[in-house]
């Protein structure tokens, strides 16, 4: 097989994993507050994420799309972005599975939705990057550097504002704009200069 076929076959197999752990999830009570199950399921799920980076990444060294006329570089950063791509989709499909197992209202599902997809991404690129550039330990750390202080800004929101009466998401633009938007343009812009400085090492 190859490298691509084995981080799809790989990625698929850990996604199975993650929309099957919603499974269990169903026997536990719908919470009357949402705040921890929220914030530890998020914080499960963003390991989950990094945990699968971690294990698809050796496969993005490998050499990729050997028969085309692309460079090295070239061929090393499509290899990393289908990894990132690989991670997003299984978290997004595990996040999915976990939170309507534990029956959050539509709102609040939404929002685990799109706070583990956003992470998902920057932290994949940015491990990616890290581990190119300086190493696995190295890249161990700012990844989970980079995973805690995404789960905090969502904690420290939802800690701030809370819930609707129902348990939904409860929006609040001047609060989303000063807890959360400035640590997402921060993590954003550092996974995008890791992976591109990751990938100007390509020989």
């Amino acid at each position: 097989m190859s490298p691509a076929e084995r981080t799809l076959a790989r990625g698929l197999l850990w996604m199975t994993t993650g929309v099957a752990a919603g499974l269990p999830l169903l026997v536990i009570p719908q919470p009357d507050d949402p705040f921890l199950t929220f914030v530890v399921q998020l914080s499960v799920i963003v390991l989950f994420g990094t945990g699968l980076t971690f294990h698809l990444a050796p496969l993005a060294d490998e050499p990729w799309f050997a028969a085309s006329s692309l460079g090295r570089r070239a061929r090393t950063g499509l290899a990393g972005i289908v990894v990132v791509v690989v991670v997003t989709g299984a978290v997004v499909l595990a996040t999915l599975a976990t939170s309507a197992a534990l029956r959050y209202d539509a709102s609040l599902q939404f929002l685990q939705l799109i706070s583990a997809l956003d992470i998902a991404w920057v932290v994949a690129a940015f491990t990616l990057g890290l581990r190119w550039r300086f190493g696995r330990g190295p890249a161990t750390v700012g990844a989970l550097a980079m995973a805690a202080v995404c789960v905090w800004s969502i904690w420290r929101y939802l800690d701030v504002v809370g819930f609707t009466a129902e348990g939904g998401w409860l929006v609040d633009g001047a609060r989303i704009a000063s807890l959360v938007l400035p640590f997402d343009l921060m993590a954003a812009v550092l996974a995008v200069g890791a992976f591109l400085a990751g990938v100007g090492r390509a020989d």
